[in-house]
């Protein structure tokens, strides 16, 4: 029996979340420094998948599969594609960072109610989202994933609701309440989109006879699995719904915003870079893979939500006044782009759009965990409180800096990339709407200079004239960011490599192929007629 690699990836950080949640209340630093370990040991075998996935092998590699619940015709089946080793390999990378960048958020805070915040519990709570999204990019059987999908909102709920944002401009009963209402309305827009999706999954069963996503594309292809028109598009929405949900795509992106405003910085890394991407990642393995005709018949209806997504996204974080928010409305923004490439049916717009969620979050990381080291100093979250830090702190402005070029696909840093192949493969197809696309290019432009201006330069507020630099353990969580979205904005094929093969899995699943370029068919034809 060969070495359970995707089981063993996935049980490391949910053991590491059970023993720091049981490490004394009294030894916290323990606790953090166990956390870390746990989470620097779900990198080295998400290093490990990386090694040993071979790009042009099988689809799916490492696969695992076990009876489960037989009399339902449920598998624990596992396995991983190209785009899910990348994704495996975004989420164990980011994660070390966030507990190093949380070191202190949830140390006890003494408030006039005399309530503190449990340190293990923070850490437990984020290996454990760690565990539940990794296991997600592995599963193949539709059953299994669903269970995931859903699980990974208790957690998270706890993160937002019992481990806020201490840079609130309220009383403490305000921030509580603030908290507690984003909490709510993170988990039940999700909840609902879960419960729809729990209809479409029984609704496959019935169709199809099992839950193994390799067998149904099997079948499919072989055109032994008859599934009726309207039957397919039923089951399509209820999926794509919940995905959408989880993106987040306009309009049911209203959660994001409360979700991350209130949280911590590190928690709210952890949604918009980690938790989020399990959406976007889904509607590429299961709506495409699972029905790929009521995929290109939704098409035009999801890449103008998709547009409306990009421009809207984008013009509400101009218009910003807090932070956290801004960076949110430009993650929506953002997302908009990434299922404008899954769905234009190109293999550059899948590429990029695979490309463009490692990209997200790594440049979401930076800007959002500086902008969380930023608002700790000053204890506050509006712009307008900031001015002139550029002149006492010019590390963290700078770091700042290079963050929000990222944000807004500077050349010569890794969202340029992803950004790039997601319009050229939309404007291969959809020409009017990859043109109206760019807009998005020049209103990020607009907000993330805004913001440095506004933050960053000009005189220097009395209230930041003794913001101290980064500190050491904040640098060596931004460098590596900083680096990895230089080095991939050089040299993305580290990554295209890899995702590729499984994009070309991917457009044989809906029998589409790329378009020829225009000016090419008229040159051929025109040697034809001579």
């Amino acid at each position: 029996m060969n070495f359970p690699l995707l089981t063993v990836t996935a049980a490391v950080p949910a053991v590491g979340a059970i023993l720091t949640a049981a490490v004394p209340a009294a030894r916290r630093t323990a606790a953090k420094w166990l956390a870390l370990l746990f989470s620097l040991a779900t990198l080295a075998l998400a290093v490990l998948i990386a090694i040993r996935f071979e790009p042009g092998g099988d689809r799916y590699q490492l696969t695992e599969s076990r009876p489960w619940i037989a009399a339902f015709g449920v598998r624990y089946e596992l396995g991983v594609d190209g785009i899910g080793v990348v994704l495996i390999g975004l989420t164990a990378l980011l994660i070390p960072f966030v507990i190093a960048a949380g070191w202190h958020d949830a140390d006890p805070l003494e408030t006039s109610s005399k309530r503190w915040r449990p340190t293990q519990g923070f850490f437990a709570l984020i290996l454990m989202v760690e565990a539940m999204v990794i296991i997600s990019f592995e599963a193949t059987d539709v059953f299994l994933f669903y269970i995931f999908f859903e699980a990974m909102l208790i957690p998270m709920y706890f993160l937002i609701g019992g481990f806020g944002d201490r840079a609130h401009s309220g009383s403490d009963e305000n921030a509580a309440a603030q908290r507690s209402y984003a909490a709510v309305k993170f988990l039940l827009y999700n909840l609902v989109g879960g419960l729809i999706m729990l209809a479409a999954v029984i609704g496959l069963y019935v169709v199809a006879g099992n839950f193994s996503l390799q067998e149904i594309t099997a079948a499919r292809a072989a055109g032994t699995l008859d599934m009726a028109t309207n039957t397919e598009r039923l089951l399509f929405l209820g999926f794509f719904f919940a995905f959408a949900v989880k993106a987040p795509l306009w309009p049911l992106h209203t959660w994001l915003p409360n979700a991350m405003g209130e949280s911590t910085a590190p928690v709210a890394v952890l949604i918009t870079a980690v938790v989020d991407k399990v959406g976007t990642f889904a509607m590429l393995r299961f709506c495409l893979g699972l029905f790929p005709d009521a995929s290109k018949w939704a098409t035009p209806v999801i890449l103008v939500l998709a547009l409306i997504s990009i421009v809207y996204g984008a013009l509400v974080a101009v218009g910003q006044r807090d932070i956290k928010r801004l960076v949110a409305y430009a993650s929506i923004s953002h997302f908009g782009f990434i299922v404008l490439g899954i769905f234009a049916m190109t293999s550059q717009g899948q590429s990029g759009a695979t490309l463009y969620m490692v990209n997200h979050g790594l440049s979401t990381a930076a800007l959002m965990l500086v902008a969380g080291f930023l608002i700790s100093r000053r204890g506050s979250r509006l712009i307008a409180d900031y001015g002139g830090v550029q002149k006492v702190a010019p590390v963290l402005a700078g770091t700042f800096l290079i963050g929000g070029l990222a944000t807004l696909s500077l050349p010569g840093l890794a969202p340029f990339v992803s950004e790039f192949l997601v319009l050229v493969g939309t404007f291969a197809r959809y020409p009017v709407i990859g043109i109206i696309a760019t807009i998005g290019i020049v209103l990020a432009a607009l907000y993330t200079l805004v913001l440095y201006q506004r933050t960053m330069t000009g005189p220097v507020k009395e209230e930041v004239r003794t913001m101290p630099d980064l500190r050491p353990r904040e640098m060596l969580v931004v460098a590596p960011l900083i680096a990895l979205l230089i080095g991939l904005g050089v040299y993305p094929k580290v990554l295209t490599d890899i995702v590729n093969p499984a994009v070309e899995h991917t457009m044989s699943d809906v029998q589409q192929t790329d378009p020829k370029p225009e000016v090419a068919v008229e040159a051929k034809n025109g040697e034809e007629a001579k």
